[in-house]
């Protein structure tokens, strides 16, 4: 396998501590020549649906590389680790759904392999920080070249962990979705496309009915957040081109009460 120039890094690892550079130091002293492109350590901690869906969202944007995701509460037990190949990308981590929608979202798996072979690891290996010892180490051998036999043992692509991938239907003059994911501004993202929303005979300057659980709520639907007067709620699609529900200088989130997998509704106002 040719080696890889770029090595993309996500977790929920934060910024207060030394987790990010022991990694970024991991892979610089195996493979000193590759390119590190931090996606995000600022992921919920846990929350390996929102890793998930950042993951997915901005891959496509990325060059070749190989691509380490590590949101993993159920580090130290049984969980697998496993590198993915998709294409022209790899990618690396815990085997809990975390790369899933990636690795969709990039024409499907094509290979997989368990993290097996500990003569590619660091040691000692630490029970709670697999992504300096496991994850990152792999992943450089990779981007130097290494072929995923050399990895670890073949897994079969049907057995990997993937996650629900997000539901969103039209029917009865309405579009069903849920929340996709909220980001560090409090915008909620749906999995409605801005496309099915176009289905409803609406677009962007009409007004979307939005229900939410008891809530309905005449919302405008506009290019941009900043369309509307500060504090008020407004409706767009978002760089990802999904519709997202935003509160201008304020919080979405917080204001309706939408969690991520909360339930959405949406339908042009009469």
């Amino acid at each position: 396998m040719a080696p890889y120039k770029c090595l993309t890094f996500l977790t929920d690892y934060g910024l207060e501590d030394g987790f990010v550079a022991a990694c970024h130091g991991v892979a610089a002293r195996i493979a000193p020549e590759a390119r590190i492109i931090d996606v995000t350590h600022l992921v919920p901690p846990g929350d390996v649906r929102r890793g998930a869906a950042v993951l997915a969202q901005t891959v496509p944007y990325m060059p070749p590389a190989v691509h380490v995701a590590v949101v993993d509460p159920g580090v130290g037990t049984a969980r697998l680790g496993v590198a993915v190949q998709a294409g022209e990308r790899i990618f690396v981590g815990p085997d809990n759904g975390v790369l899933s929608w990636a690795v969709a979202a990039t024409g499907g798996a094509d290979r997989a392999v368990q993290l097996s072979n500990s003569d590619l690891w660091l040691h000692p290996v630490s029970s709670t920080f697999h992504g300096r010892d496991i994850f990152t180490p792999v992943a450089a051998h990779l981007v130097n070249g290494a072929d995923l036999a050399a990895v670890g043992a073949e897994s079969a692509i049907d057995d990997l962990v993937t996650l629900p991938a997000p539901t969103s239907r039209v029917q009865n003059g309405e579009v069903e979705g849920e929340v996709m994911s909220v980001d560090r501004f409090g915008n909620v993202q749906l999995s409605i496309a801005a496309s099915e929303v176009s289905r409803l005979g609406t677009g962007v300057g009409g007004n979307l009915v939005v229900r939410c659980g008891r809530r309905v709520l005449t919302v405008p639907y506009l290019k941009t957040f900043a369309a509307v007067a500060p504090g008020e709620l407004v409706a767009f699609t978002d760089s990802a081109g999904l519709v997202s529900l935003a509160v201008n200088a304020g919080d979405a989130a917080e204001r309706l009460g939408l969690p991520p997998g909360a339930h959405v509704r949406l339908a042009a106002a009469p």
